[in-house]
């Protein structure tokens, strides 16, 4: 009998471990919270987690609470590996990156490679924000699911307006040295060939990511080149030095770019003067007259002190609560097959769709501008007196590129 109880003691732990873990669904938050992308980092942290909250007093996943857990990762595509394995040994088993392609592109093989070497403990890798079209083409796989749209789908849409910008004469292109930087240089130069060959490209460059502290040297480029406009898939720290340099040069040209929203962005615009001269496309934006997406920027901004970068990131928790209860499951297998071909009703109003062929969101799109707000428009940006205005619309039927992906599904 002694022999008995022991045995059902030591057994206890063995049986409780899985029903505590079952009381929580967990995701990893494998994105920078040190280094030169940390507050960009931190924010899409408080994000995730304010979603999580919403979610939560919804009813979980399933009625189970979902909890966020950070992982830094440093803007490092090694070290993203081995923090995506500590999640793994950790039971969770779906993970959200955003900052970095080249991280992305990592994430994407090391996912994919586990699944087929752990078949019934799959992973999933959830993609707010890493745009490198490669990631949907020819990295495609069926664990990747993409909320943002893709650097080629931003640019289209930046070009379509551009090409009826007949004061844009002389244009610098100017990325950061990887892949998503070195994507959107190529695309801008091949739409606006056929689009605006009158369009002079007077200066193409990239610069290390994350790591210059001073941007005065490139400007000087830009102010000698002549350029009127200036294209830049800049984000983070990268994107705020590099207005603060122009401003502290006097460079007055405009500036279409993809992340001019993010930390430090809206400020750098405000104190170099471009007033309504700095254009972002984007998924959405605070001021967009949707009432229930008003509602959530207000009450974020109740909370914390920044506005709702991501409205894709609501609409990846909101759509993998809707796949849960779709499947009735929290296996990832099953929670993907859900996605797949999802209509959904978007953060910022009207439908999107996870294309079932390459797993990439489709949503409508905006371009914005950030100058002087009227009193019709309620959000500001960092405390600027600045706030968003839309100026064009793309509805999500003319965002639709095709997809060189071939898909290859579990059996």
């Amino acid at each position: 009998m002694r022999k008995l109880v022991m045995a059902a003691a030591l057994a206890l732990p063995m049986f409780g471990v899985p029903a505590m873990a079952q009381e929580t669904v967990k995701i990893a938050y494998i994105d920078p919270l040190s280094g030169g992308g940390a507050s960009i980092g931190e924010i899409g942290l408080k994000t995730f987690q304010f979603i999580a909250e919403e979610l939560n007093a919804k009813g979980g996943l399933l009625g189970k609470k979902v909890e966020i857990v950070a992982f830094d990762n440093k803007t490092n595509p090694q070290e993203s590996l081995i923090q995506a394995q500590k999640a793994i040994d950790a039971g969770i088993r779906i993970l959200t990156q955003g900052n970095g392609s080249s991280v992305a592109g990592a994430l994407t093989d090391f996912v994919s490679k586990y699944n087929e070497r752990n078949p019934g403990k799959e992973v999933l890798y959830f993609n707010y924000a890493a745009v490198d079209p490669v990631l949907t083409n020819e990295k495609c796989n069926f664990w990747h699911f993409r909320w943002d749209a893709n650097s080629d789908i931003k640019m289209e849409a930046l070009t379509n307006y551009m090409k009826g910008t007949p004061s844009i004469k002389k244009l610098y292109l100017i990325n950061q040295d990887y892949s998503f930087g070195e994507s959107v240089r190529s695309a801008a130069k091949k739409m606006l060939a056929a689009k605006r060959p009158d369009i002079e490209i007077v200066g193409n460059e990239l610069h290390p990511l994350l790591k210059i502290t001073d941007f005065a040297p490139y400007i000087a480029k830009i102010k000698a080149s002549g350029a009127d406009s200036v294209i830049t898939g800049n984000w983070g720290q990268d994107f705020a030095l590099l207005l603060k340099a122009a401003a502290d040069a006097g460079l007055k040209v405009n500036w279409y770019t993809y992340y001019a929203g993010g930390t430090g962005g809206p400020t750098a615009v405000k104190q170099a003067n471009l007033n309504n001269q700095v254009f972002q496309i984007s998924e959405g934006f605070a001021n967009i007259d949707h009432p229930s997406s008003m509602a959530f920027e207000k009450a974020l901004r109740a909370k914390y002190d920044f506005s709702l970068f991501y409205p894709r990131a609501v609409n990846q928790m909101r759509m993998l609560a809707a796949a849960t209860e779709k499947a009735k499951s929290l296996e990832p297998v099953k929670i993907a097959a859900a996605l797949e071909g999802m209509e959904f009703d978007v953060f910022n109003g009207g439908k999107g769709m996870m294309r079932k062929d390459d797993h990439q969101f489709f949503q409508p799109m905006y371009i914005a501008t950030l100058g002087d707000l009227t009193k019709k428009e309620p959000f500001d940006e960092e405390k600027t007196g600045w706030g968003w205005k839309g100026i064009a619309k793309i509805e999500t039927a003319q965002t639709m590129l095709p997809t060189t992906c071939k898909m290859e599904r579990p059996k």
